[in-house]
């Protein structure tokens, strides 16, 4: 793995060591738009209702992700939300809630919302510097990757259960936290992706809650697609792959990256003004 820092900049103790929880972002069906919180609980499968669904693709097999747009962007126009039973309500751009039946006729697949993940489920991954090119509609190449490698069973998780950013690199990337899905939006000091040093580092956030941060996050092309009254901004991406460019994963090539994947190590209630320590 990259040396931390490595790319963007930021301070050994990636920006005086410490920040505050300025949001927290749930997204109850994977490439979907999410809802904010005030406080949630954490346990090994990050936020309580994160990620907790999907809309399967039946004619592949393969969840369905924005994250090969040709396919999917048009998802980034619906809203979902978590209710008080433990379901989802799904809203449309107009704010009409919208079932299985409505969107399959809108993006012109079968889908289904599926809340157990299959077994080696998988999402396409569009080459996100072919997109920047030809852009969202054009054929170009992609990859096939399995989801949650290191997450706990359950939730259709890209890789791990939480994802940070910082408002640090948010100021860098000139971005919309929204556009890059996080969990947490951690304001911190210090400039560039000061999150890149806390790779490897354990972090304290409130009174129980503790996170072990694994990786940097690649991004693909989902933070340069339209989401929801946001328009398009191919800066969201074309930034991060001039400024910081890293190994996320030994055995992986250089690639874009803006915040960090983290796993839970002892859960907790989580709250907006909570303090952030880097261990």
């Amino acid at each position: 793995m990259s040396a931390p820092g490595a790319g963007g900049g930021g301070s050994p103790d990636g920006g005086a060591g410490a920040g505050t929880v300025e949001r927290l972002r749930r997204y109850p069906v994977k490439s979907l738009l999410g809802e904010e919180l005030a406080e949630v609980a954490v346990t090994g499968r990050g936020l309580a209702g994160d990620r907790s669904r999907a809309l399967l693709d039946l004619s592949t097999g393969r969840v369905a992700s924005a994250k090969h747009p040709r396919l999917w962007a048009g998802l980034l126009g619906y809203a979902a939300a978590a209710t008080a039973d433990g379901g989802v309500e799904i809203t449309g751009p107009d704010g009409r809630d919208v079932g299985e039946a409505e969107l399959s006729e809108a993006l012109g697949r079968t889908l289904v919302l599926v809340a157990e993940r299959p077994p080696g489920a998988t999402v396409e991954r569009a080459v996100p510097e072919e997109v920047l090119a030809h852009g969202i509609a054009a054929e170009v190449g992609f990859t096939v990757s399995e989801l949650g490698r290191a997450a706990p069973d359950g939730g259709f998780f890209d890789y791990a259960p939480l994802h940070l950013i910082t408002t640090a690199t948010l100021r860098a990337t000139g971005s919309e936290a929204e556009r890059y899905r996080p969990n947490l939006v951690i304001r911190t000091e210090g400039e560039g992706f000061v999150e890149n040093a806390w790779v490897g580092r354990e972090l304290a956030i409130g009174p129980t809650l503790r996170l072990r941060v694994v990786a940097p996050t690649p991004r693909c092309a989902v933070p340069t697609l339209r989401h929801g009254p946001l328009p398009r901004r191919p800066d969201a991406l074309r930034i991060p792959a001039e400024r910081n460019r890293v190994v996320p994963l030994e055995g992986m090539p250089a690639l874009p990256c803006a915040g960090v994947y983290a796993q839970v190590l002892a859960a907790g209630r989580i709250r907006t003004g909570d303090e952030l320590r880097v261990r």
